[in-house]
């Protein structure tokens, strides 16, 4: 009799574990995410990755003191020629929003459980992050009506992520508008892993649910058969990898600086076409630098990984050749630059610019802070140690 009830035991928990496993199979976990891109005056694009192929949403309510469960909330769906895509990779994008305005949001996602072609599909339990046992996300939308803008700039990481670790650590929403990663976050762009672990799992938990970044790509954002997804993984407002951000007093230019060295280097294996691609970024900026969105900035920034160089290698030569001289035109107050792995400043007129040069090291991160008077750039390094201060005021005041 013993026996056979403890043999019944062992099966009620068998099946009960059985049942909680393929309970677990109907639901997508979060992998990494959420973290905000391309936030405008107007809306906002939500990223995360999941472990199984689903469905996802972000809802958004206001921030007025209300619980998230007080009614039904806006649902945002991502769409792909009129289809919601399935997959792991979710890039919600959410607009008709108020400039200079707090939301509130969270992601939910539903697992594709089975499926036979396009019609004969199953789909498990809705997952997200509950508000009701945890704090919903927030964003705040951009205003070119306020009065000052900051941010914070990293570059040249190189997958050192307890590196960055130290020099985002103090980011919070109540004192910067976004951060900028200005290239090179990793030496080679591999696979997934490799940026989940080198720097973006890390901006997850620390600030970029609710503080966006904006990413100027570099040259090694180039390299390894996973930089053809850099754009699915930092999407941008007009779905190019160079665009305005409009901040308060500031238009900031987020360039793309393709590769280094000539196109024709055998390390690139014949698939590189960076100097096409520089020829029509410079087209754009063109037509950028004449829309009322940049014209109507009292302080105007460029930010580019690599510096403009009168005797550098390839990739530099090219950015003085093509970027600078649209540049000159553009009322550039300050280029924001990396690359070098070493702190510089360059005066207007030493780079073959008429306007000053910034080069931010590997180690260190700038604080920018930036008012219709000018500009303050602050050099920090990882301790929070105060190394160096620029401090650039307009002509007219």
């Amino acid at each position: 009799m013993m026996k056979r009830t403890i043999i019944a035991a062992i099966l009620a928990l068998a099946t009960l574990a059985a049942a909680a496993q393929e309970q677990q199979k109907l639901r997508a976990d979060i992998v990494a995410g959420p973290y905000l891109q391309a936030v405008t005056e107007t809306g906002f694009t939500v990223v995360w990755i999941t472990d199984m192929d689903a469905a996802a949403w972000v809802e958004v309510a206001p921030d007025d003191g209300s619980h998230f469960y007080a009614c039904d909330r806006p649902k945002y769906y991502e769409t792909v020629l009129g289809k919601l895509p399935v997959g792991k990779l979710h890039k919600v994008r959410v607009e008709g929003l108020e400039k200079g305005t707090v939301y509130r949001y969270r992601i939910m996602q539903q697992a594709l459980v089975s499926k036979i072609g396009d019609r004969k599909i199953c789909f498990g339990v809705s997952s997200g992050n509950d508000p009701y046992s945890m704090k919903p996300y927030e964003v705040k939308t951009l205003d070119s009506s306020a009065s000052d803008c900051d941010f914070t700039v990293c570059n040249d990481i190189h997958g050192r992520d307890s590196l960055f670790r130290l020099l985002v650590a103090d980011v919070r929403k109540d004192s910067l508008d976004f951060v900028i990663f200005n290239g090179d976050m990793l030496s080679t762009m591999d696979r997934e892993e490799q940026m989940l672990d080198g720097y973006l799992s890390s901006a997850v938990e620390l600030f970029a649910t609710n503080v966006p970044f904006f990413y100027a790509r570099g040259n090694h954002e180039n390299r390894g058969w996973f930089s053809y997804r850099f754009p699915d993984y930092f999407p941008t407002a007009n779905g190019l990898p160079y665009y305005i951000v409009r901040q308060g007093p500031a238009a900031i230019l987020m360039l793309d600086c393709g590769e280094d060295k000539p196109d024709s280097n055998e390390s690139y294996s014949g698939l590189m076409r960076s100097d096409e691609f520089r020829a029509r970024e410079a087209e754009w900026i063109e037509k950028a630098i004449e829309s009322e969105e940049f014209k109507s900035a009292p302080v105007k920034i460029a930010v580019l990984h690599m510096p403009p160089s009168m005797e550098g290698w390839h990739g530099n030569l090219e950015i003085g050749r093509l970027i600078i001289p649209v540049l000159e035109k553009a009322g550039i107050d300050l280029m924001l630059c990396g690359h070098t792995h070493k702190y510089s400043f360059h005066e207007a007129g030493e780079l073959g610019c008429s306007f000053p040069v910034l080069i931010n090291s590997n180690n260190e991160k700038l604080n920018i802070h930036i008012t219709s008077d000018g500009i303050s750039a602050k050099l920090i390094d990882s301790d929070g140690k105060l190394l160096k201060e620029h401090n650039f005021t307009k002509p007219n005041k």
